[in-house]
């Protein structure tokens, strides 16, 4: 992944972008050196051709991505879309990272949980990490450092 070959994403939508839609954005870009592209388009609401158009805005969408994060928000919103975009990625071998509800507030619904391949907290490092592991088989395996005051790696500063 780099500047030149960044992550193609989709976050699942009702054509509407809502507080969660746009978190993952924020915390996306929040995050240094880590390039992505978002192919969702919820400003694309078709005006003509009814359920079938809609579809096949969304396809088109989703095929485009490498990616998918599934909202549980968007899935309490409108299941069966969200589930046709989940059957779409499914269909692509795109694979799917939900995450928790934000504030952890609700659990995430089941059926959700055991449709995608990972199961993320809001938190930008895990949303990056997994990003780069579904979409590319990346694997992070990065270290938690952690800083204590008053020691250094040698034991108590005196």
């Amino acid at each position: 992944m780099s500047e030149s070959n960044p992550i193609r994403v989709f976050a699942t939508h009702c054509f509407d972008e809502t507080d969660d839609y746009l978190r993952i954005f924020e915390f996306l870009e929040s995050v240094e050196r880590f390039y992505y592209v978002n192919v969702s388009q919820p400003e694309n609401l078709p005006t003509t051709g009814g359920a079938q158009e809609i579809r096949d805005e969304l396809i088109k969408q989703i095929k485009a991505s490498e990616a998918m994060i599934v909202l549980p928000s968007t899935f309490e919103q409108n299941r069966d879309m969200t589930n046709f975009m989940m059957d779409v990625a499914e269909a692509n071998n795109i694979s799917m990272i939900t995450i928790r509800h934000f504030g952890g507030i609700h659990e995430t619904p089941p059926e959700l949980a055991e449709r995608c391949a990972e199961h993320i907290e809001w938190n930008d490092r895990e949303m990056v990490d997994a990003l780069k592991r579904q979409a590319r088989g990346e694997d992070t395996a990065r270290w938690e450092v952690l800083d204590f005051p008053g020691f250094d790696e040698n034991g108590p500063i005196e």
